[in-house]
């Protein structure tokens, strides 16, 4: 018996087993009817590979083997169930790192299959959106009116989509109106950190320096996104970028902002201090941020505050812009970076004073987390929309 002919027991109550090994993170959770979070179980691998500055595909992947089985456990225990007390099992397909999905894909199809429930396939950044959703119905909030515009914004993605639905057993859909053309504002947020010396991922310690500096010293400019010409005078199409749509675009750019930093520290004569600091910091088994200001001089602190303010700032810009022409009620900002402080600070004031309410994930649920699968997963277990038998890891998935 196939996945997709397994049917859900109607009497109960929408119990769904999340798992995702997307990246780094290996994490399961329980959710009930894609409101409540019975358990949600992460085992993080920042330590590990903060070691290399960077994730290590291959690290990751045998990480995550080792996790999986006393990850899934413990959500289990921690939410009081057996496999039986299930209604399904949904899992991340995508995107993500092929060997990383895998591991997940494959445990959950084993699931699926012994226990005999329904298998969903989400979609990691459906995954973010829909954490906040969940968050919301938990706390029994007015929901977010429709249609909202989703920024998820993270070390590997930086997307804008408007998103709707009909009833409560109907699929969301998802148009994307945004994308970064190069960098994602969190892989920005890592390379500038690790130039200046700061530790892996880059995003905290930026986001907890930042404070200390002056956010107007560097001026930052972001150029309109466009290719170079051609001969003819044509524009040279960019690979990077999705097909053209009807409408405009909502487009994000960010290597550019890390390429002034890098002229800007070979400038200023940074470097030596910037190499100081890392192996300071490195020398340190948990190194505080106190640690770190104490080791950058006031120009530091200005680059760092003036590259967040620059990012945040496009961050919030295009978002707006977006939200303004498609008509957008709403605003999600998920993802990583959405637990940035000045961007929650700024996305709120600029949010409110357009009259457009705005939602942000909990800290814990902001980077990555099965919760976030498992409520995604409840739409589609009401229209019975499961993974066929031969789904597998779609590493460049698109959503939208």
């Amino acid at each position: 018996m196939g996945y997709s002919s397994m049917q859900p027991d109607e009497s109960k109550a929408g119990l769904i087993l999340g798992i995702e090994s997307s990246c780094d993170e290996t994490a399961a959770a329980v959710v009930r009817a894609g409101r409540d979070p019975l358990s949600n179980v992460v085992a993080s691998q920042i330590a590990l590979h903060a070691n290399y500055g960077g994730v290590v595909p291959e690290l990751a992947s045998r990480e995550h083997l080792r996790n999986i089985v006393p990850v899934v456990r413990a959500a289990m225990a921690e939410a009081g169930l057996k496999y039986a007390d299930l209604d399904a099992i949904a899992v991340t397909h995508g995107p993500g790192l092929a060997g990383a999905l895998l591991v997940g894909i494959l445990y959950a199809k084993a699931l699926a299959f012994g226990s005999g429930k329904p298998l969903i396939a989400v979609n990691h950044l459906e995954g973010h959106i829909h954490a906040v959703l969940m968050e919301a119905r938990h706390r029994g909030e007015t929901p977010i009116p429709l249609p909202l515009l989703a920024l998820v914004v993270s070390g590997g993605h930086t997307h804008l989509y408007l998103a709707r639905q009909g009833s409560a057993a109907d699929a969301w859909i998802y148009r994307n109106v945004g994308r970064t053309v190069d960098d994602a504002a969190g892989e920005a947020y890592d390379k500038v950190a690790k130039l200046l010396g700061l530790g892996y991922p880059g995003g905290p310690w930026i986001d907890a320096l930042a404070p200390h500096g002056n956010p107007l010293a560097v001026p930052f400019h972001f150029n309109q996104i466009k290719g170079p010409p051609l001969r003819d005078g044509r524009p040279a199409p960019n690979k990077k970028a999705p097909p053209q749509q009807e409408g405009p675009r909502f487009d994000f750019s960010f290597s550019g902002i890390k390429s002034a930093v890098l002229r800007y520290v070979q400038a200023s004569g940074m470097r030596e201090a910037a190499e100081h600091r890392q192996r300071t910091l490195a020398a340190m088994a948990n190194p505080k941020t106190a640690d770190a200001l104490a080791l950058c001089d006031p120009q530091t602190l200005d680059l760092i505050a003036s590259f967040q303010h620059a990012v945040v700032g496009i961050l919030i810009r295009q978002t707006l812009a977006a939200a303004e022409h498609l008509g957008a009620r709403g605003i999600v900002v998920s993802g990583g970076v959405a637990a940035n402080r000045e961007l929650r600070h700024r996305f709120q004031h600029e949010a409110v004073q357009r009259g457009l309410p705005i939602a942000f994930p909990s800290l814990a649920l902001a980077t990555d987390n099965a919760a976030m699968i498992a409520a995604a997963a409840w739409p589609k277990l009401l229209a019975h929309d499961f993974a066929p038998e031969d789904m597998g890891a779609t590493p460049q998935l698109k959503l939208g």
